[in-house]
């Protein structure tokens, strides 16, 4: 068995490689995430503002901003709301002990 130093390394590499323009024996995964109606999502979970905001871990002043349209959640925020909008109790079933 390698090392977890090793292992790392091995990815480190690979993801130069792949970079560098390498493509035998590599698989990329895209996946395309909606514009996400943080209003309706929020509305699943049955959740008030400063509750939803704390349980995806956020502060309320940035909920607020998606829900008025000021902003867009961007990387992991668009994936955990797609993730809720999905399945609205997730986080509660997946951290909450």
């Amino acid at each position: 068995m390698r090392k977890p130093f090793d292992k790392v390394m091995a990815g480190i590499e690979d993801a130069r490689a792949y970079l560098n323009g390498a493509r035998d024996g590599f698989r990329v995964h895209e996946v395309e995430v909606p514009e996400p109606n943080v209003v309706a999502i929020r509305g699943k979970t049955g959740l008030s503002q400063p509750a939803f905001a704390k349980s995806i871990g956020v502060p309320l002043g940035t909920l607020k901003n998606w829900e008025q349209g000021r902003r867009r959640p961007e990387g992991p925020a668009r994936i955990l709301l797609a993730l809720i909008e999905k399945r609205p109790s997730i986080v509660q079933d997946e951290l909450v002990r």
